[in-house]
Parts: C-alpha cells; sequence; structure tokens
C-alpha cells in the first residue's frame, strides 16, 4: 500500500457551522430527538437535544476551536451548530467521503492535534487547513477511499470480536467466583421461588446469641496511627466497602478470625468478612457456633440482622454484647430446625438471578454494538 500526504484543507472546507442565534435557555426550550453540537470534548460533541429543526446533515467532521484539540468527532446523525463549532466539508469525491473513510481520516486528525493546543495557543480552522496527514493511494495516485473502508470495517469486526470474548470471560468469572455450575434458573429454583411468593415457607424468631458467640475484637488499632497499604483488611464503623477502610499489616496475632461477621457497635453496620481481618474501635466479632459460616450463610444472617437492626438509630449507646445477643432475627425452619438447605438455595438462586441481571445489561449492549457496527 502506497501513501500520500495531503494538507487537510486541499481536502476539506472549513468553516463555521449552521447555527441558531438563540440563548441555550431557548435553544433548548423544547426538548426533541436533534442533537446540538457544542464545545464538550464528551458525549460525541452533544450538548443536549431540542426539537428545532437541523441546520446541518450528518456525515461530517466537527471540532471546537475553544477547546484543546480533544472535540474531534464524527457526526453521523443531521444536528444543529454552535458557536465556534467547525465542519469539515470535503471539495471533492463528496460521494466517496462516506462513513468509514472519514472515521480513517478522524483518527488521524486526533492524533495530529492530541497535545499540541490548550487555551493560550487556540486549535483554529487555519491551523487545521496546514495540517498533513498521510493517507493510502490507489495504483491511479488518487485517495483509495475502498481501502480506508475495508481497514475500518476489519478493526470494527475485531473489536466486536473482542467484546465478546470480554463478555464471555466475564461471565464465567462471575461463575467460578461464585461457585456455580451454571447461571440456569432451574425447575427446582422456580418452586423454591414460587413456594417463597406463596407464603409455604415456615419462620421463627432466633435470637442472635443461639447463633453466634459476640466477642470483642481481638485488638483495636487507631486509624490516625496505622499505616495502610498492608496485607489484612482494617475493618471500621463504615457503611461502604465491606466497612474496609484499607489493609494494614501488624502483628498476626491480633487477626480477628475469617468467616465471621463484624458489627459496628454505635452504627449497626454489618458485615460478612471472608478474610482475616484487624479492626478500629467499637467493633463487635461474631463468630458462628454452628460449624463454618460460608458467604451464602453469612449473607443470608446479614440480611434478616440488618432488618432486625433497622429501627435503630445512629449513635445507640446500648449496642453491648447482651443487647446484640438478644436481637431476634427471622429464619427459615423446617422440622423445627433452621432450613440451612433452604438458605444456601436461595442465595445460590439470588446470585445467579444477580448475574443473569448484569450480564442481560451487558448482552443488551453488545447487541446494540453488534448492530451498529452491521448498519456501517
Amino acid at each position: 500500500m502506497e501513501y500520500k500526504n495531503y494538507k487537510i484543507g486541499e481536502l476539506f472546507d472549513i468553516h463555521p457551522t449552521k447555527r441558531y442565534d438563540l440563548t441555550n435557555n431557548n435553544l433548548f426550550k423544547t426538548s426533541g430527538k436533534i442533537p446540538v453540537i457544542t464545545n464538550t470534548s464528551i458525549n460525541n460533541g452533544i450538548g443536549g437535544y431540542t426539537s428545532l429543526a437541523a441546520t446541518e446533515k450528518g456525515n461530517m467532521i466537527t471540532f471546537s476551536d475553544t477547546t484543546t484539540g480533544d472535540a474531534i468527532f464524527y457526526q453521523p446523525n443531521d444536528y444543529i451548530g454552535y458557536s465556534h463549532i467547525q465542519g469539515l466539508y470535503p471539495k471533492s469525491n463528496k460521494d466517496k467521503w462516506t462513513e468509514k473513510p472519514l472515521l480513517y481520516f478522524l483518527t488521524l486528525f486526533k492524533k495530529l492535534a492530541k497535545g499540541r493546543f490548550d487555551y493560550a495557543t487556540k486549535f483554529n480552522r487555519k491551523i487545521v487547513a496546514d495540517m498533513v496527514v498521510l493517507l493510502p493511494i490507489n495504483d491511479l495516485g488518487e485517495l483509495d477511499f475502498n481501502y480506508m473502508e475495508q481497514y475500518i470495517n476489519d478493526m470494527q469486526k475485531e473489536l466486536l470480536i473482542s467484546i465478546k470474548k470480554e463478555h464471555d470471560e466475564l461471565k464465567n468469572k462471575y461463575k467460578n467466583q461464585m461457585n456455580l455450575n451454571n447461571l440456569d434458573i432451574t425447575i427446582d429454583d422456580k418452586n423454591l421461588l414460587d413456594m417463597i411468593n406463596n407464603n409455604k415457607i415456615e419462620y421463627k424468631n432466633v435470637r442472635i446469641g443461639e447463633l453466634f458467640d459476640v466477642v470483642s475484637s481481638r485488638k483495636k488499632f487507631n486509624a490516625n496511627t496505622v499505616k495502610f497499604d498492608g496485607k489484612y483488611p482494617y475493618v471500621v464503623r463504615s457503611n461502604i466497602n465491606n466497612g474496609i477502610k484499607g489493609y494494614i499489616t501488624e502483628d498476626e496475632m491480633y487477626l480477628n478470625s475469617k468467616e465471621t461477621i463484624s458489627f459496628g457497635q454505635d452504627t449497626a453496620t454489618i458485615f460478612y468478612q471472608e478474610e482475616h481481618y484487624f479492626t478500629g474501635d467499637k467493633i463487635k466479632v461474631m463468630k458462628f457456633k454452628n460449624g463454618k459460616l460460608n458467604r451464602r450463610l453469612g449473607l443470608y444472617f446479614i440480611t434478616a440482622m440488618r432488618k432486625a437492626f433497622q429501627n435503630f438509630s445512629w449513635g445507640q449507646t446500648s449496642f453491648n454484647e447482651d443487647v446484640i445477643k438478644n436481637v431476634e432475627i427471622v429464619l427459615p425452619f423446617v422440622n423445627n430446625k433452621i432450613n440451612y438447605e433452604f438458605i444456601e438455595k436461595y442465595m445460590k438462586i439470588l446470585e445467579k438471578l444477580t448475574i443473569n441481571e448484569i450480564m442481560d445489561e451487558k448482552h443488551d449492549n453488545l447487541l446494540k454494538i453488534s448492530q451498529l457496527i452491521a448498519e456501517r
């Protein structure tokens, strides 16, 4: 493939886009579907939508002459221009400057402008006209529009393959993390959900103290004195990030057991801690009395606890061990015993439903991308 240098001004007539002489309040007074291309460097330059008639045809490149050279975009649809928005209008081969060749050119144009301009050094149409781009030419020494189109088609296909691969890898990652063989909602899953919806599950109140030993943390570490970027989670009374403020490295003899529940005494912040951890002040540790507290069981208990503690106010002073132990949570029962099998199955269904919802959203986005690529 041979290439030739062209000044952008040789290929395109560069001048301001047509606009309405209106204030923004009047321009966007009535919402609609026509995009207004403004000086923003995000969202393809679209500052909003209006019901006014378009002033420019789609299938062209625009740029803002007020910014750093980042607001360069291909406009596929008819739009309304704006102050300081310049348009690139082909001088010749107008029928050949379709979307793909323009996208090919756009990549080179953006690369030329990147990092060269700021609000002191203006990015204007005179400078753009003198910029030189290297474009492919055919055997006749003319611009090779077919090559540019095929190049973009190949790139888009590779992108689609990459997105599909990422989608599948993410799905498998979720399955492995959640220890799920598959994400299908089985007939048994549906039957269990029907039992819940039809109130066929028996529930009883159980004191937390019957299920857990509620003890103090092995040592309280002051957040103002510890050094972060360490090895183990440092759990505090925060209600975000699983209560983890950061990671610290301290004497491991003061680590609290993994697979326990942390409880913030004056905040009622409750989290399942899968790994060994240190704590700050006023954190109680709940140790399950009946064997291993796995993640699904722990998360179910936490949901029940949060519901039980929701009537307590922030700053409650009576969250001592005795009070915590005597709070009752509602749990499923069968044959007068806690139905642990139900809890495991129910939490697994919730995991599958959540992952499927996430993947469905990603799949919808993938379909939209596929459709756009197919259309172009």
